[in-house]
């Protein structure tokens, strides 16, 4: 460690600590993950391992890599969370499906390999790279609230891919509105309440879930226009398809990465 500089701390989650840093000899700045370790923990704790196996795993230009046995080394850029603060308000349509399809390439790569992220959100977003951290074992805590999909505040115990779809959805909504989240709840019951009040309502197919309560089935009249008025017909229709209440309804990535929203995008 000695051989890098820390130059400031660029987030922290569950698992550890991620700083921005230098390397004295070349110059390179790189990113350091420290793994936070409990009083009672016996080594690498299993998480660890786990994602420094899937990392050396899955090789993509959307996903970032292990290098050389040593931690992921990241190109320090900005995290979607803080391009979204510094672009005023306003996102180029073209810069918007850019990001959507680096994505759900990652996305597609990864659970075709069974692999899901569980966590996705802007925050673990880097601009033209997807941050993984990705983890095999679905586990009942899982996802950011904000882009938790109902099933799983509902209790769902067993989930697949739709989870991260899902989760894409609310990203694409907020890429769409320059940074604005859409279903910004304070709470799960409040979560649950801003879902339902779009054309979502999909409630009863939801009733024998654990966690499951009535709400008020509201009629399906917000229009998407009003809701991302500056999305396409064809992005509205993509961003529909990834908000299906019913996970069994949820576009796939690959089905996503077909869809006539990006028939006339040229992949960079």
């Amino acid at each position: 460690m000695q051989k890098y500089e820390k130059l400031e701390k660029i987030g922290e989650g569950t698992y550890g600590t991620v700083f921005k840093a230098k390397n004295r000899e070349t110059h390179e700045i790189v990113a350091l993950k420290r793994v936070r370790l409990d009083d009672d923990d016996e080594g690498v704790p299993s998480s660890a391992l786990r994602e420094i196996c899937l990392l050396k795993e899955l090789k993509h230009k959307n996903i970032v890599r292990w290098v050389n046995g040593r931690p992921p080394r990241l190109t320090c850029r900005p995290d979607l969370k803080k391009y979204f603060d510094s672009c005023n308000g306003d996102l180029d349509p073209e810069i918007v499906k850019s990001f959507m399809y680096q994505l759900l390439k990652g996305l597609a790569f990864c659970h075709s390999r069974n692999v899901l992220h569980r966590d996705l959100k802007p925050q673990n977003l880097l601009i033209n790279r997807v941050s993984f951290g990705a983890r095999r074992r679905p586990r009942p805590l899982v996802v950011t609230l904000w882009y938790r999909p109902p099933d799983v505040l509902f209790g769902a115990k067993l989930y697949s891919t739709s989870i991260d779809m899902w989760s894409a959805g609310c990203i694409f909504a907020e890429l769409a509105n320059a940074g604005r989240p859409l279903f910004p709840g304070n709470d799960v019951d409040d979560q649950l309440k801003r879902i339902f009040r779009y054309p979502c309502n999909a409630q009863p197919t939801m009733t024998k879930l654990p966690d499951y309560k009535p709400y008020p089935m509201y009629p399906a009249t917000t229009s998407l226009v009003n809701v991302v008025p500056k999305l396409s017909s064809t992005g509205r229709d993509l961003l529909q398809n990834l908000l299906k209440c019913n996970p069994v309804q949820r576009i796939s990535a690959e089905e996503a990465l077909q869809h006539p929203y990006f028939a006339d995008f040229c992949p960079p």
